[in-house]
């Protein structure tokens, strides 16, 4: 079909390096070739966990692809491990745990491949062939983009390689595609809105009765569109202090600022103590639904609501299930005890989207907890099946229904990020030169081959200890300089390497 060519051009695509550059032709890695340089864990009597960890690589390497001349994809990719398309907020997710293996593969260029689609206006689309670079979904269609989750990946590797080089290519793209999202997907309030496709969460119940829960906006102001529009202006705002472009986010900090407003005043309930969409005439929505938990991760939570915010996560007649956390709360009377897909099943990203907001809200705890939980039965399942899956049943430790085998794919999360960050308790910060450990576990743990930088590798051990409040005997390795912080129940220590 053929439209007519009708844009309002932003100037800031002017910038987009990505529309003109050159495809890459270098040949993929083979996941033989890749294992000796990636991480390699090791945790005392979990072996299972381990074999898994590897798993979610294997399946990782087998799921590369090269562009095919005809999509105008620029470089290798990893593939979103459902459909024939590159999917926006998958590739996003599948890189928190990607760069991880980047000694062997750039999986970061992923995104290279959807900044060089990026029309005129700033528009990107969420879902692109990948044999020919068509959108699937026409601009102006409620289901065509999202969530906008770009900017927190392209800040994550920052934190982790400091590339300001990088940096500076991709904030014209993310500040074109933000503001292409203000000016078609507000409402008269400056709140967004989205759809069951757009949000990601393909069937939640949250648009009135008799519209398509995939495909209806339903007129709602969308409580996760909200909050990630202002999770987005202040790391948009992050990277433009970084590079001395503060003058261009000037209309980011006023909108932010107007959202945080918003967002508190007009779709918090204090009586049950959670975020929510608001329909049209104000009303709030009774739909608790993981996305709200954005909140912490933005920032936007006052101190005085956040204990009772967070306590719906351990309340077993919401979130606290078998298998933590359930997309939709247990208490709503289309929950899923099977997860019917995002009907209360457990899936990666949002998981690890609940997990990195609690440890920005400082439960740190409560996100040890849950990352153990979740770990557990992935591997749990895992060893039943021989492989990870797109999502979990909240209720048992079997994979959802429906759900896709072998989701490497953003389902790699677990065995790799969480692992390494929640389990472990490891969290760089490249650009100040520190990486936080803090130690949890009471077995002995560790891991070879640990990417810190562009360039530097450490080598973490931990030994085995007999309570919460007895320092730990860490060995660490490093190629390049830093500071471990190590926390433990019992204190704290600074390690100069």
């Amino acid at each position: 079909m053929t439209y007519y060519r009708f844009y309002v051009e932003n100037p800031l695509v002017e910038e987009n390096v990505f529309r003109s550059m050159p495809r890459e032709e270098a040949p993929l890695p083979t996941f033989a070739e890749a294992r000796s340089l990636l991480p390699e864990p090791y945790w005392e009597g979990h072996d299972s966990t381990i074999a898994c960890y590897w798993k979610v690589w294997e399946l990782a390497f087998r799921n590369l692809r090269q562009p095919s001349p005809q999509s105008g994809f620029v470089a290798n990719y990893i593939d979103t491990a459902f459909n024939d398309c590159l999917f926006m907020w998958d590739s996003a997710f599948i890189l928190l745990f990607g760069r991880y293996g980047s000694r062997a593969f750039c999986f970061q260029r992923t995104l290279d491949n959807l900044y060089a689609r990026q029309h005129p206006d700033g528009f990107i689309c969420r879902e692109i062939g990948q044999a020919e670079g068509d959108d699937r979904f026409h601009r102006f269609d409620p289901a065509s983009t999202g969530p906008n989750v770009m900017p927190w990946t392209e800040w994550e590797y920052f934190c982790t390689f400091a590339d300001c080089a990088r940096l500076a290519n991709v904030f014209p793209v993310l500040l074109a595609y933000h503001r292409w999202l203000r000016e078609y997907h507000t409402w008269q309030d400056g709140t967004y809105w989205a759809c069951g496709l757009a949000s990601g969460m393909d069937n939640q119940p949250r648009v009135p009765p008799g519209r398509s829960a995939g495909l209806s906006h339903g007129h709602l102001s969308w409580i996760d569109a909200c909050l990630q529009q202002i999770l987005s202006a202040r790391l948009l705002a992050r990277m433009a202090r970084t590079l001395g472009r503060m003058a261009d986010v000037d209309d980011l900090l006023e909108e932010e600022a107007r959202l945080v407003r918003f967002v508190n005043g007009q779709m918090w309930d204090d009586e049950t103590a959670f975020y929510y969409d608001r329909h049209a005439d104000g009303r709030l929505s009774t739909v608790k639904t993981v996305g709200a938990y954005w909140a912490l991760l933005a920032g936007v939570v006052p101190e005085e609501r956040v204990a009772r915010f967070i306590g719906h996560l351990d309340n077993p007649a919401e979130f606290r299930r078998p298998h933590r956390v359930p997309s939709l709360s247990a208490d709503h009377p289309e929950y899923r005890a099977d997860g019917g897909y995002w009907l209360g099943g457990v899936w990666a990203p949002t998981n690890y989207m609940v997990l990195r907001g609690l440890t920005a809200a400082g439960a740190d705890a409560l996100a040890h907890e849950i990352a153990l939980n979740h770990v557990e039965n992935v591997v749990r399942v895992y060893e039943q099946t021989g492989t990870v899956w797109e999502n979990y049943a909240p209720e048992a430790p079997q994979p959802g229904r429906p759900a896709k085998p072998d989701f490497v794919g953003w389902s790699g999360l677990p065995p790799t990020a969480v692992l390494l960050e929640y389990i472990f308790g490891l969290r760089p910060d490249v650009p100040k030169g520190r990486l936080v450990w803090d130690v949890r576990l009471l077995d002995a743990h560790g891991v070879s081959r640990y990417p810190f930088g562009a360039e530097g590798l450490l080598d973490l051990r931990c030994g085995r200890r007999s309570s919460p409040e007895e320092k730990p005997v860490i060995e660490a390795r490093s190629t390049h300089p830093l500071v471990i912080e190590v926390r433990w129940a019992g204190g704290s220590e600074t390690l100069q390497l």
